[in-house]
This record gives structure tokens, C-alpha cells and sequence, in this order.
């Protein structure tokens, strides 16, 4: 596929302040033993892409340790690869980006040194399993000029301020575009901030949008161009999800528990991850694990109940954990209940303590507490 592909790891900070206080949203543990950005990566990979450059801005040690040189993706490479994208790339930076289009000003380098044809730009907070090839078709037969991809949500459930509405014709083309999405509308087609364009043309994009100091990707040059370019909708038919706050997180994460779920997300293709040579968790005489996700290098001696455990984590005995999400290296004491709980990496909870949330306000601990 001769596309490049551009992830925006910081993009959506602002929407999920708790899971990243200490790192990116690209680098958000998800599902056990996998990041957020894994997914995207992994979608590019799959489609044949072999130069990816990840848009970068702040807390973004985490992200490094975890992508490396990118050869858990194959994409430790002499030529292209995975490359990080700083701010400051480009000697007009003043200031660190608040917007896509400024993320994307400061990445004109890395585009006018490619020579791919094609460019997918995509968020690191979708997660789905798509392949690229397909979409690239769409795009070249209908002769577009950018292609977006959508997935179908209802208005109610909706969630987050980053939700644009594509109004499609019947030929697959966007007539419209609206940001404020009402509940009542029923069925919607969200855009998933994923695209695929010419590189030239992006190039040609930002650097008209600059001069004419725009600052706003999707008003400024997707909305503004409806009835100027050929703009494409595609639908993602398979799993797709947006992590856009902590209850997004908490909900879309046990959805995961369902095998089907799982199946329509890994199944198509492969997720790839940093791979971590763990032992294998180890279970007590008198533990219960139903309905979970257990990472490796657990010691479980207690009950887990519809809940996701990360690697390393450690749950003593006669101790009971429902409905709750354990990252790395937690430790929970003897004798303790622990329900609808999200703690992040290294939390420490004593004996005999009793935590609990609600499924539709679940309680988030941060990370290296001790309770």
C-alpha cells in the first residue's frame, strides 16, 4: 500500500484527564495487556504501511518505553519505520499545538520528505480492526479527494465534545457536516477521525490553512470544503469504539469480557503489542476467577468476578474483586472487596478494605496510591 501513516497520540488528553495525568492517550493500558495506540498501529501494519509517524506533544516518556523502535510492529526499519514527531518539528513552533492542524503544521517536514502517494491520518483513541486496502479502493473508485471513515452510533449514547455528524447522500458523498449532535436524532454517522487523502493535497492544505491563520482541522478544512471537494464517507461495518472519557473507558473495556466482542476485534486481524516474557499466573487452592481477563504474571489467591487484570497484579486471599479494572503491578491485601474499580499501575490496597463504585460512575484511583 503506498500510503504513510500519521497517529495523533495527544490529541484527546483534555477528554480523559485521569488516565492521563502520567501519559498519553495513546499509551492508555487497554484490555489487559494491550495500548491504546496499539490498535492503529497494528491497522497500518496489517494494510501493508511501513512508515508511520506518531504526532507527539507532551508525556510521552511512556509512549516511547512502550513502542521502542517500533520492531514488536515490524517497523524497525533502515527506511521509514516507526518515527517519532516532537513538537517543535518545525523552526515557527513557539508554542506547543492546541490543535490537529497545528499538530499537523509541525509535521510538514516529515510529509515533504515522504514520497508516499497516500496518507491515512488517524487518532490513537479509535479501537477497531480495519484494513486500510479496503478503504484506499473506496477512495480511488469514486475518485475522491479525501475519504473519511464513519461508524453508525445512536445520539443518546454519544459521549465526549469531539463528535462530528457526516451527512451522507445516497451515493456515499458528504453533503454536510454538524458538531453539535442532538440525543434525539436516533442513529448517526460519526466521523471516527480517520482519513485518507493525497499527501501532496494535505501538504497543500496545511500550508494554505497556516497562512490564512486556520486553526481548526475539521471546521477549517473538512467543513469548510464540503462543496469544494469530492469528500467521501466510508462505513466501518465491524467493532468500533472511541475511548473519550473514564466511563467510555470502564464500559467499552467489560464489553470486552463478551467473547463475541472480543472475536469481531481480534479475530480479523492481528493487534500487535510489546511483548513482555512474563511467568504464567499462578492460582490459589480456594480462587474463583468467571468471567474475566487475566494477564500473565498474576498471583490470584482470591475471587475475580467480570473484571480485567493486567499483568503483575496481585490479589491475596479471601479477597473478592467484581466488576473492576486492575492495571499493572496493583496489590490487593487479604480480605478486602473491591467493586467497580479502575486503579492505575502500582496501586496498593491493604487488608480488610472495602472500595466500591457504581457501574455508571465507577471509582478511578491513581496511580502508586496506597489505601
Amino acid at each position: 500500500m503506498d500510503a504513510l501513516g500519521i497517529i495523533f497520540s495527544n490529541i484527546h488528553d483534555e477528554s480523559l484527564p485521569e488516565l492521563t495525568a502520567y501519559r498519553t492517550t495513546a499509551s492508555i493500558p487497554f484490555c489487559g495487556r494491550y495500548r491504546l495506540i496499539d490498535f492503529a498501529l497494528s491497522n497500518m501494519v496489517n494494510s501493508g504501511m511501513t512508515k508511520v509517524g506518531v504526532i507527539t506533544k507532551s508525556n510521552y516518556q511512556s509512549l516511547m518505553d512502550h513502542i521502542g523502535s517500533g520492531k514488536d510492529w515490524d517497523l524497525a526499519r533502515r527506511h521509514g519505520g516507526l518515527i517519532i514527531l516532537p513538537p517543535f518539528g518545525v523552526k515557527e513552533s513557539t508554542s506547543l499545538y492546541n490543535t490537529r492542524l497545528e499538530a499537523l503544521k509541525t509535521a510538514t517536514g516529515f510529509l515533504s520528505k515522504s514520497t508516499e502517494e497516500y496518507v491515512v491520518l488517524s487518532d490513537s483513541d479509535a479501537v477497531c480492526s480495519m484494513d486500510y486496502t479496503e478503504l484506499l479502493s473506496y477512495h480511488n473508485d469514486n475518485n475522491a479527494d479525501m475519504t473519511l471513515v464513519y461508524f453508525k452510533a445512536n445520539a443518546e449514547r454519544i459521549d465526549g465534545n469531539n463528535n462530528l455528524q457526516l451527512i451522507v447522500d445516497n451515493d456515499g458523498r458528504v453533503a454536510d457536516m454538524a458538531f453539535n449532535v442532538k440525543k434525539d436524532m436516533g442513529e448517526v454517522c460519526l466521523y471516527a477521525n480517520i482519513c485518507i487523502m493525497r499527501r501532496t493535497m494535505l501538504l497543500n492544505l496545511i500550508q494554505d490553512a497556516v497562512s490564512h491563520g486556520k486553526t481548526h482541522f475539521a471546521a477549517d478544512i473538512l467543513a469548510a470544503n464540503v462543496n469544494h471537494f469530492k469528500i467521501y464517507a466510508y462505513e466501518h461495518q465491524g467493532y468500533f469504539t472511541r475511548i473519550s472519557s473514564l466511563q467510555s473507558y470502564y464500559d467499552e473495556s467489560l464489553k470486552l469480557l463478551n467473547k463475541e466482542n472480543r472475536d469481531s476485534l481480534f479475530g480479523s486481524g492481528g493487534i500487535y503489542t510489546k511483548v513482555k516474557d512474563s511467568v504464567p499466573t499462578t492460582y490459589g487452592t480456594d480462587s474463583v476467577v468467571n468471567n474475566s481477563l487475566i494477564a500473565d504474571g498474576c498471583t490470584i489467591e482470591g475471587k475475580v468476578y467480570n473484571s480485567i487484570i493486567f499483568r503483575g497484579v496481585k490479589v491475596g486471599k479471601g479477597t473478592v474483586i467484581k466488576n473492576s479494572i486492575l492495571m499493572q503491578g496493583t496489590m490487593i491485601g487479604e480480605n478486602a472487596t473491591v467493586n467497580c474499580i479502575i486503579t492505575d499501575k502500582n496501586v496498593i490496597v491493604k487488608d480488610r478494605r472495602l472500595l466500591s463504585g457504581s457501574l455508571n460512575h465507577p471509582f478511578f484511583i491513581n496511580k502508586s496510591t496506597v489505601i
